[in-house]
C-alpha cells in the first residue's frame, strides 16, 4: 500500500518537469553519437585493422613455414649434386637485423588501435559536454523560477 508512495523519485522536487533533450544526437543504436564523418572514419580504420590482422595471421603462417624448412634442413640436409660440390664459395654477408614484416604489422594494428581509441575517447568527450550543457540549462532555468518567486515575494510585500 505504502511502497508507491515512499518511492525515492515517487514525487517532483517542484511544479515544473525541465526535460531538454538535445537536437542534434540521434536515439539509438550503438552510432548514435558519432556523426557521418566520425562512422566513416570509423568503418575506414576497422577495415585497416580487420585487414592489417589478415596479413598478420598471414605473416606467422608464413613464418611457421620459413622456421619448419629451416629446422628441417638442420636436421637433415638436402643432398647436393657433385656439380655443386665443386663449387664451394664463402659467401660472408653482414646481416642488417631488421625487423620482422610481423613486427611492421603488430605496430600498425597498434597505432589503428589507438585511433580507433581517440575517436571513441571524441565522441564520449563531446556527449558528455552534451550533457554538462544540459544540465547547466536545467541549473540555470531553477534558478530563474527561484528569482521570479523571490521577486513575486518581495513584491507582495511591498
Amino acid at each position: 500500500m505504502f511502497q508507491t508512495a515512499f518511492q525515492v523519485n515517487a514525487f517532483q522536487n517542484d511544479a515544473f518537469q525541465i526535460v531538454i533533450t538535445p537536437t542534434n544526437v540521434k536515439n539509438g543504436g550503438d552510432d548514435a553519437p558519432y556523426t557521418r564523418e566520425e562512422l566513416k572514419r570509423l568503418k575506414g580504420i576497422q577495415k585497416k585493422l580487420r585487414q592489417a590482422e589478415e596479413k598478420r595471421i598471414a605473416a606467422l603462417k608464413a613464418d611457421q613455414e620459413t622456421r619448419k624448412q629451416t629446422i628441417a634442413d638442420l636436421v637433415s640436409p638436402p643432398k647436393v649434386s657433385k656439380r655443386k660440390q665443386n663449387k664451394v664459395e664463402s659467401k660472408q654477408e653482414v646481416s642488417i637485423d631488421t625487423p620482422s614484416n610481423l613486427a611492421n604489422i603488430d605496430r600498425y594494428i597498434a597505432n589503428l588501435t589507438k585511433q580507433q581509441q581517440d575517436l571513441q575517447n571524441a565522441v564520449l568527450l563531446r556527449a558528455a559536454k552534451l550533457r554538462l550543457e544540459q544540465e547547466l540549462a536545467v541549473l540555470e532555468a531553477k534558478r530563474q523560477a527561484e528569482l521570479d518567486d523571490e521577486e513575486a515575494l518581495l513584491a507582495l510585500i511591498l
